[in-house]
């Protein structure tokens, strides 16, 4: 498909995203099986035999671990694909081929290719009183179907929910990755850590190798992970037996780590993210490369270094703007709170941080608060742009006053209002406008930080563009403030 112009192709691209959007959720207990996706992989031929895969579930740390993985194969020449969710802005960021994201023409083109088998799917289910595909599994048969046609060598992939009946499980992976298994998605997963944990070992296939990441709940996870496992006849490599970080130090931008694979030791990678989480993400990723690698042995160590060195993840404790300081973070539980809480606390040295907070209403929303309650100085309560998952602010207000008392918690209710009266509260105390020590935190949910990304970068006050000193002088100069980060 050509497009003339540039504006016709954004046009369309927002008419495919909502057509495809605009599907049933994956959050659908109805849609618990693979049969769409069988069905429309029978009717493509089987892309999905073209290529090597990567699979990635847990609770937290998958997109990192897929951009890292990732990285490493493409530096040492592979053709890549990559499949993460969910997306910040942009529906394209789901699928990258050679890590670039799919312009607005290549993803148009490959729902063109793939819509009319769509149909036929969506015409048999409803022959047989089944739910048409949900739009996480026309997406997933799009980044397959792209990732055939490109062709790619292997294919990093990022579950969407759990992982035996996601639909990403259609895929038999070399390296099965298992992030740290805590409790999230109960209502979809279970109400145990056992019964999440038997849903995310269903990626684990015969022909896989496990890569197990550390588990917060080890006594009662990995028996059954292990179970899994030896079932399918996997070899495991657990972070901290076959595999371990043998030391770490914080470095500028990120960290400096000693990673221990059963192919050998890599001294002092540099890992361009913050926090203990991180590195535990770049060992897994490390060991998933050496997987899926048409090499022997250790591999590069430059090579290594420079892919962990340069990844960027958006969305991630990412830091986008300075003087103040404004970082954006996605993780909505438990366990995110609490690799946040460490990250920052390793290596920023905040005297004032004021957070943003919006967060879906099924999640664990007091204990998430808690965790953060001593590093934040004051909350901002608001809304994201999901109107039908986010907890209305009055709701959120309530459970924070309980947490941090009436006096550190403020409601603005419109996120961009929330934003600018965060930033007014740290240039307040702010006495130097240097920005130093003083900090933004924009957490709670991938939505919210997809959300505070753009409007960051287009649409708030063009106030929040500009350094402290810049909006005392009133400096209007789109040229000086071009660098900030």
């Amino acid at each position: 498909m050509s497009f003339e112009h540039p504006n016709e192709a954004g046009q369309d691209i927002r008419l495919v995203e909502r057509d495809i959007m605009s599907r049933p959720s994956e959050h659908n207990k109805t849609n618990l099986d693979l049969d769409r996706m069988n069905l429309i992989l029978d009717l493509l031929g089987h892309p999905e035999e073209s290529f090597r895969v990567i699979h990635i579930t847990g609770t937290n740390g998958k997109g990192s671990t897929a951009r890292m993985a990732e990285a490493i194969c493409r530096a040492y020449g592979m053709r890549t694909g990559l499949y993460t969710s969910p997306h910040l802005e942009k529906v394209n960021e789901r699928i990258a081929i050679d890590g670039q994201q799919l312009n607005d023409d290549d993803f148009v083109d490959a729902w063109e290719q793939i819509r009319d088998f769509v149909d036929l799917v969506d015409a048999r289910m409803d022959q047989e009183g089944h739910p048409k595909m949900s739009f996480f599994e026309v997406l997933t048969a799009m980044a397959i179907w792209k990732f055939a046609d490109a062709p790619v060598d292997v294919a990093i992939v990022e579950v969407g929910l759990g992982g035996l009946w996601d639909a990403t499980n259609v895929l038999d992976a070399d390296a099965a990755i298992i992030g740290p298994v805590d409790m999230d998605h109960m209502e979809w997963l279970g109400d145990t850590v056992e019964q999440i944990a038997t849903e995310k070992a269903g990626i684990i296939k015969p022909g896989s190798t496990a890569i197990i990441g550390p588990q917060p709940h080890g006594e009662e996870v990995m028996p059954i992970l292990e179970v899994a496992a030896a079932k399918a006849q996997a070899p495991m490599i657990r972070d901290g037996q076959e595999m371990e970080i043998v030391s770490r130090m914080p470095a500028v931008g990120g960290q400096l780590a000693t990673l221990r694979t059963p192919n050998g030791t890599y001294e002092d990678v540099p890992i361009a993210k913050f926090g203990l989480h991180q590195a535990h993400n770049a060992l897994a990723a490390l060991a998933a490369a050496e997987t899926v690698m048409p090499v022997n042995g250790v591999l590069d160590g430059d090579l290594v270094g420079e892919a962990l060195g340069g990844v960027r993840i958006p969305g991630r404790i990412e830091q986008i703007r300075t003087s103040p300081t404004i970082i954006l973070d996605g993780g909505h539980n438990l366990n995110a709170a609490e690799s946040l809480r460490e990250a920052l606390e390793e290596n920023y040295g905040f005297s004032q941080l004021v957070g943003v907070v919006s967060m879906m209403k099924d999640k664990q929303v007091e204990e998430y608060l808690g965790e953060l309650e001593p590093i934040l100085s004051q909350i901002v309560v608001t809304e994201n742009s999901w109107r039908e998952r986010v907890m209305p602010a009055q709701e959120l207000e309530a459970i924070a006053k309980d947490v941090f008392g009436p006096d550190r918690v403020t409601r603005v209710d419109a996120l961009p209002d929330a934003i600018q009266a965060a930033v007014n509260m740290v240039d307040a105390d702010d006495d130097l406008g240097v920005g130093y020590g003083h900090g933004v935190l924009i957490c709670g949910s991938f939505v919210t930080a997809g959300d505070a990304r753009a409007m960051l970068a287009e649409h708030v006050d063009p106030d929040l563009k500009k350094t402290k000193a810049q909006r005392v002088a009133g400096t209007e100069s789109a040229g000086e403030t071009k660098g900030e980060a």
